[in-house]
């Protein structure tokens, strides 16, 4: 029995009565120009889906009041259900406004469903910390809803406007996923050797610490376009004059400055946490492996790496996040990837074309995280594990 109410879920709750009856649930536009015209929930879900989409919510709220065994995990079985039943809210709005006639009309997303979506995703997180709850559990129920709604939006949700998006430009996305994934990977895969050497060195040579902590918080500090800008002159130049880097395509736009750029930006989570992991691990447990005979080398790779290894995960975890949305600003000097949606949907006034280059990102980073997240647990079990073993 918990002794009182989930002041938090509750207010996230109540939040989600005001937002699905006080603002529009979808929108409806017979065309890709026209602007929509909102409806609210009674209408666009019939009084049947208003009042389950209601009733939910209403639990929610009872749940967070009243003290019941097992509230917390019954809060993210309702939270969990809301999300997977909404797809088939959009299905019944669209089979009540969509009609046979009008092969151009498109349903949106109106501002209830986007805000529900973000309060239910503060509701999981608040769960989550309050369950201590392990990403990877996490992840498994997501996983299951990003099936449902993937098996909704492929069969049953043709109108919706992303959906018709996506079916337009399916070859384009796949090859802009591709090329966004490159980008991120070889910069991640850069800045963590580059990070780590670094790391090594002023490890070793002390006195260059502060300097180079502070000429890395520099280029952090620098913004991204700006960055673009300064290294545009120079790649131009050594493409125009280096024969060798000209054949390898570099140039003052494309993928080099962006590589560039993602790879500066990258280095100071992976320089900053390997500094920390390095230094945090326990003398007595060093000393405790050189009274076992082990040799620098050995401490060092059996010892000293294995105990920092969480930390140093967890600076990986927050470069990958940072790229992952950071490539998307590449698109303005042509390196590609899910930001030339964004960017074009920006110039048409298009949102949902918008939508198909912002969703990927947000969803590789929340996998990003969460996987990279998980391992850091199982690795930092592990240390602790050896730790107490030594």
């Amino acid at each position: 029995m918990q002794p009182c109410p989930n002041r938090v879920l509750l207010s996230l709750a109540v939040a989600m009565l005001a937002a699905l009856w006080g603002l529009d649930a979808v929108s409806v536009a017979p065309n890709r120009i026209v602007a929509g015209t909102g409806y609210p929930l009674w209408q666009a879900f019939g009084w049947p889906g208003a009042g389950l989409a209601t009733l939910l919510p209403v639990v929610m709220a009872v749940l967070a009041t009243y003290p019941v065994r097992h509230r917390d995990a019954a809060l993210l079985a309702v939270s969990v259900l809301l999300l997977a039943l909404m797809p088939f809210g959009l299905m019944l709005a669209a089979h009540g406004w969509i009609k046979p006639g009008m092969p151009q009309a498109r349903l949106s997303l109106g501002p209830a469903c986007w805000t529900v979506l973000f309060l239910l995703s503060l509701c999981l997180v608040e769960l989550r910390l309050k369950m201590r709850l392990a990403r990877s559990a996490m992840a498994l129920w997501l996983a299951g809803v990003a099936g449902v709604w993937w098996l909704c939006a492929a069969l049953w949700l043709e109108p919706l406007a992303l959906v018709q998006e996506f079916q337009a430009r399916s070859a384009l996305f796949y090859r802009a996923l591709g090329e966004h994934l490159a980008l991120v990977g070889v910069a991640v895969g850069t800045s963590i050797v580059l990070g780590i050497a670094t790391a090594l060195l002023i490890r070793r040579f002390s006195v260059c610490q502060p300097a180079a902590f502070a000429l890395l918080n520099f280029l952090q500090t620098v913004p991204s376009l700006a960055l673009f800008g300064l290294l545009l002159a120079p790649l131009a130049w050594l493409g125009a004059n280096v024969e060798w880097l000209a054949a390898l395509g570099v140039s003052g736009i494309g993928w080099t400055p962006a590589l560039l750029a993602l790879t500066i930006y990258s280095l100071l989570p992976v320089v900053r946490n390997t500094c920390i992991a390095l230094e945090a691990v326990n003398p007595a447990v060093l000393d405790a492996a050189s009274g076992m005979g082990m040799r620098p080398a050995q401490r060092f790779w059996q010892v000293r790496l294995p105990l920092a290894l969480p930390v140093l995960l967890e600076g990986v975890r927050i470069t990958t996040v940072q790229a992952i949305g950071l490539t998307a600003v590449a698109a303005l000097i042509g390196a590609g990837g899910l930001g030339d949606f964004i960017f074009q949907g920006l110039g048409q006034a298009a949102m949902d074309m918008v939508l198909l280059g912002a969703l990927p990102i947000i969803a590789m980073a929340l996998i990003a995280d969460a996987l990279l997240g998980a391992l850091a647990d199982i690795f930092r079990r592990e240390a602790i594990r050896q730790g107490d073993a030594l």
